[in-house]
């Protein structure tokens, strides 16, 4: 075909046979991947298989196995079977493994049975990029979002469902046994005879209705000796868990990250299977400082981490934690004054409400293990704005014995509005292109232990594509080679 840019034609021989590193350009991610995993002691690490047996058949070496996995989940391809695919065809694959092409299961059995080093190998390259100077900061966001798991919701179980369900099929089974009897009343009043088809079909459905009661209290029995309100047939690990109002339920896993205000990598992360984030701020803002090495930190995050005893915590680690308040009263929905209207006086000890009247101290108690101090006035009775203040006799107010933590972090937020811009901006991300990248089904495997390998695997693949980006390849191969 003349005046068309021409392909080499397959048939034409090569006396000089080209060479496989030729079709791999010099910043081609899969250099940075070989060159990274050539780094690790996958002896110290803890990968199975890095001494060899002195008999059977030789294996695959574990720095093959985990150099596929990497690749794969670099350029989303996280199943075993299109990693065997992809070790046959990819260029870039047939690269960096010299040819090698193990199955499916193989590859599959790599990741089951590794976990443990996987999440280590996560971790060193968080440590990488401190040494290269890319995590010298001392700030981080941190968020929580979850995760689908292999389990649909068909498939799990609380004991309010389970409640419904035999409701159900009691009504189902009580209106087919109605069907049945009417069959024979009518019958037994005009001689007409009722189709054998339709009592079998009836008779079949009481049977499959009174089967499907029989798991349902297999499910509840178990429910019973586990002592848990929960249970997932397909992944026994995941659970049901609330998002948004738009879309309230999924069966998955709650994925903690502390993610690096500078460069936007993940410095730290944790797959929980607790719906709610309210007891996870100290232990990721801990992890998150020794994956920096710093002494001091300075956390933002969400009302949803919003806990008293959490916050107190980190005040006293040296962690700075910048958070709005979760609205918990309901006195301004119903038009009254709430508790961000009485100003403490700490010289006095004493509150001073919206009308000027001064609510002292009176009493000490302890309620769910805190230590509350209590404010009232005896001036409540005859105080014109008692209706938009309180229905009862005296507006009490409660004062933990800690309060001044909590009022240094609302005035950190006051002072600086736009740090909650920086963790939207900062911690949103990474999760939003991490679940781009799993697709529909978030994750592949099954149980806690499991899916904790899948997702380090998704962290170690978004920091290097983000290391990449900000250095390039050959910046980041000469980093780790200095």
């Amino acid at each position: 075909m003349k005046r068309f840019i021409e392909g080499v034609d397959r048939e034409q021989a090569t006396l000089f046979p080209e060479r496989l590193d030729d079709y791999v350009g010099n910043d081609n991610p899969v250099r940075a991947i070989d060159a990274f995993i050539d780094t690790l002691d996958l002896f110290e690490v803890g990968f199975c298989g890095v001494v060899p047996e002195a008999t059977g058949r030789p294996g695959y070496h574990p720095a093959t196995m985990l150099k596929i996995y990497v690749y794969g989940y670099l350029n989303q391809i996280q199943s075993s079977r299109r990693l065997e695919r992809e070790c046959g065809r990819n260029v870039e694959l047939i690269w960096l493994t010299g040819r090698l092409m193990p199955d499916f299961k193989t590859i599959a059995d790599f990741r089951k049975d590794n976990g443990s080093a996987i999440r280590k190998v996560c971790r060193q390259f968080v440590a990488l990029c401190r040494e290269i100077d890319l995590l010298d900061g001392d700030s981080v966001a941190i968020d929580g979002s979850k995760f689908k798991a292999v389990n649909t919701k068909a498939r799990n179980f609380t004991r309010e469902k389970l409640r419904r369900r035999f409701k159900q099929i009691d009504e189902s089974i009580a209106h087919y046994l109605s069907e049945l009897d009417r069959a024979d009343e009518l019958i037994a009043a005009t001689g007409m005879s009722v189709s054998d088809e339709t009592v079998k079909r009836l008779v079949d459905k009481i049977a499959s209705l009174k089967k499907k009661v029989a798991s349902l209290k297999a499910v509840e029995a178990e429910m019973d000796q586990t002592g848990d309100d929960q249970i997932s047939l397909t992944d026994p690990d995941a659970r049901l868990m609330a998002i948004t109002s738009r879309h309230p339920r999924i069966i998955g896993y709650n994925v903690q990250s502390a993610v690096d205000t500078e460069h936007h990598l993940i410095v730290a992360h944790e797959v929980s299977n607790i719906g709610s984030d309210r007891g996870q701020l100290s232990n990721m803002a801990n992890q998150a400082r020794d994956a920096l090495g710093v002494d001091a930190l300075d956390v933002v995050a969400d009302k949803g981490y919003y806990k008293s005893e959490e916050i107190l915590t980190c005040d006293d680690e040296d962690i700075t934690v910048t958070l709005p308040k979760a609205a918990t009263g309901n006195a301004k929905k119903r038009g009254r004054f709430d508790r961000q209207y009485f100003v403490y006086d700490a010289d006095d000890n004493v509150y001073v409400c919206p009308a000027g009247q001064r609510l002292t101290y009176r009493m000490t108690r302890k309620e769910d293990g805190r230590v509350l101090h209590f404010y009232w006035t005896t001036a409540c009775e005859t105080c014109p704005v008692k209706h938009h203040c309180t229905t009862g006799k005296q507006r009490r107010i409660k004062r933990w014995e800690h309060e001044d933590v909590l009022e240094r972090v609302q005035e950190r937020l006051e002072n600086n509005p736009d740090k909650m811009c920086t963790r939207r901006q900062t911690v949103e991300h990474p999760f939003g292109t991490i679940k781009a990248w799993m697709g529909a089904t978030h994750f592949k495997m099954k149980t806690l232990k499991h899916v904790a390998t899948e997702m380090a695997l998704h962290v170690l693949a978004y920091n290097m594509k983000r290391v990449m980006a900000i250095m390039g390849v050959p910046g980041l191969l000469k980093a780790m080679v200095a």
